[in-house]
């Protein structure tokens, strides 16, 4: 993969801010945007609405279920789905699909697709250390979870979605734990990655900071 499309790898925890993040830096880029946890919300849903964790069964809808990204809007066989994909029963399903191997070795080539010219920012929990092991540029970003619920609170709220901060807060660190301790591709920085915390950082500063890193990968291969 090393002469292909550059890629801006953004990994870390749910809520960190990195949807956020990534997109904002495509934007200024002009890459290219893969936000990989839409794809395993996106299972989630069809194995809440089917009732089933079956592996087998997922890797098949994960292999074939018919994605569409436009304009901002999440399509399921035509349908939007961007709201019901963000709920918290999906976020939750979507750890535990996450942890099948099948269903990860089935996603794995639709992700690596969306790296074309002129590059990529892709955002998730493996893009720096599984899906795109030779992004030259690695981000890890992070938030304390008293943070993070905060900002999932204040995200639900302002879709009038009901929320307790407390049950958030506990979801969000039950989630941590799953998603560190699973054996396929646990939430784990990459060796070569940046670490980024941004408990006190905007939204600004930290596509900044990113930015700043691309360019300075950018001089340093020129040179």
């Amino acid at each position: 993969m090393s002469n292909r499309a550059p890629v801006i790898a953004i990994d870390g925890p749910s809520a960190s801010g990195k949807g956020t993040i990534a997109s904002r830096v495509a934007r200024e880029l002009g890459f290219h945007y893969l936000e990989s946890g839409a794809l395993y919300r996106l299972l989630a849903l069809l194995s809440l609405r089917e009732n089933t964790l079956d592996e087998a069964r997922l890797a098949h809808l994960a292999a074939h279920m018919d994605v569409e990204f436009v304009d901002g809007e999440v399509l399921l066989e035509d349908e939007d789905v961007s709201d019901k994909i963000r709920s918290e029963p999906c976020g939750v399903r979507a750890s535990e699909v996450a942890k099948l191997p099948a269903v990860r070795a089935a996603l794995l080539e639709r992700q690596r697709a969306f790296r074309r010219p002129p590059g990529l920012v892709a955002d998730g929990r493996d893009m720096g250390t599984v899906v795109f092991p030779d992004a030259p540029l690695k981000i890890f970003l992070t938030a304390s979870p008293d943070v993070r619920a905060e900002r999932r609170y204040k995200q639900l709220k302002e879709k009038g979605i009901d929320a307790n901060l407390r049950a958030l807060s506990r979801d969000l660190e039950e989630r941590d734990e799953r998603d560190a301790k699973r054996a396929v591709s646990p939430l784990v920085p990459a060796a070569d990655s940046q670490v980024i915390d941004s408990s006190s950082l905007s939204i600004e500063a930290v596509a900044g900071r990113i930015l700043e890193l691309y360019r300075e990968y950018n001089l340093a291969r020129r040179s």
